[in-house]
């Protein structure tokens, strides 16, 4: 096991924990008219994104990228929720950013910092001309309890799995050190894709208990989160109890 990998896993840990104790706090912090609508949309799409992505790219890849996916999209899609208009280009092209870097970021730690910072552009400039013209995650935004896929949702969707494919391919023109690109970039743009397919059919069902969970349920979940923090926060003990290498 990478000692890094070990590191980022404590650390979500410690985040779990933290976002269950709030989740326990619901009242104190607004009840149904507090932070915690966003907050469950960021919790609830960033693993989403995250077991999505560490399926075919690696822990670290799905730490890094489900995060800033799921903050980014469930600050977008909370600002549709409460009827409002998307954010302008801008902002959008912040998001785009954040997004870019923290994919850079994984790539980066599959092959190298070379590689991570060209990937981090293209996505960034390539997430941000898709905003331009009206792709963005609120596309054909509603909430129920039941999934939906609509054609502009698949549209958008084999246009990020195109982009990913494209962007990798020029990373590993540029970069020359890639074993079988294509191989990987077909690989990386199925994982994209899936896990933002998946993201899109369940989207509505995430909004719509996002807005109508029970007081009980927030309570529950949240101690969830702080069991699932806890057994997170305490692997870094049991590879030093088992005597686990480390990288």
């Amino acid at each position: 096991m990478d000692h890094h990998t070990l590191a980022a896993i404590s650390i979500t840990g410690t985040s779990l924990d933290l976002l269950g104790s709030v989740y326990l706090a619901y009242d104190l912090l607004g009840g149904q008219h507090g932070p915690l609508r966003l907050l469950t949309r960021a919790v609830t799409y960033s693993v989403v994104f995250g077991l999505g992505y560490g399926l075919g790219l690696g822990v670290f890849f799905a730490l890094v990228a489900g995060a800033a996916t799921g903050i980014t999209v469930a600050i977008e899609l909370n600002r549709v929720a409460r009827g409002l208009d998307p954010y302008p280009l801008y902002w959008e092209a912040f998001f785009s950013a954040i997004r870019g870097i923290a994919f850079g970021l994984g790539m980066s730690h599959l092959l190298g910092m070379r590689y991570g910072a060209i990937f981090a552009i293209l996505i960034t400039l390539g997430q941000t001309t898709a905003y331009f013209f009206g792709v963005r995650p609120s596309i054909d935004y509603s909430t129920s309890r039941k999934p939906r896929f609509t054609r502009r949702q698949f549209r958008a969707m084999v246009m990020r799995i195109l982009g990913f494919i494209v962007a990798t391919l020029i990373c590993s023109a540029l970069v020359h050190h890639v074993d079988h690109p294509w191989a990987f970039a077909i690989r990386g743009g199925l994982v994209i894709g899936i896990a933002t397919g998946v993201g899109t059919i369940i989207n509505p069902f995430i909004e719509y208990y996002a807005d109508h969970l029970p007081t009980q349920r927030l309570g529950a979940f949240g101690i969830v989160l702080i069991l699932c923090g806890f057994l997170l926060q305490s692997l870094q003990y049991w590879v030093s109890l088992l005597d686990i290498r480390l990288t």
